[in-house]
């Protein structure tokens, strides 16, 4: 799978758990060229999301509601995701 259709699918899998009001995926992907876990194939992302169900909950809680929405894609097509999260 290429990064493209990766971030498509984790905009889907974000959208459809978190109901965001703002959702970015940029692909960092490139910054990590040569870096040994770029050699898997996975990618790297940045994820900015803000969602009503964030509020109220610690930055920890929000970020473990953003790798459960993405759920297998965190093993087998993300290294690494940087989350920036609001309400």
């Amino acid at each position: 799978m290429d990064n493209q259709a990766r971030i498509e699918k984790m905009t889907k899998l974000l959208s459809e758990a978190l109901d965001p009001t703002h959702i970015e995926i940029i692909d960092d992907s490139h910054l990590h060229a040569g870096h040994v876990g770029a050699r898997s194939g996975k990618g790297h992302f940045t994820v900015k999301i803000k969602s009503k169900q964030f509020a109220d909950l610690k930055t920890i809680k929000q970020h473990q509601l953003v790798y459960k929405a993405l759920g297998d894609m965190m093993q087998t097509d993300i290294h690494a995701l940087v989350i920036n999260s609001s309400e």
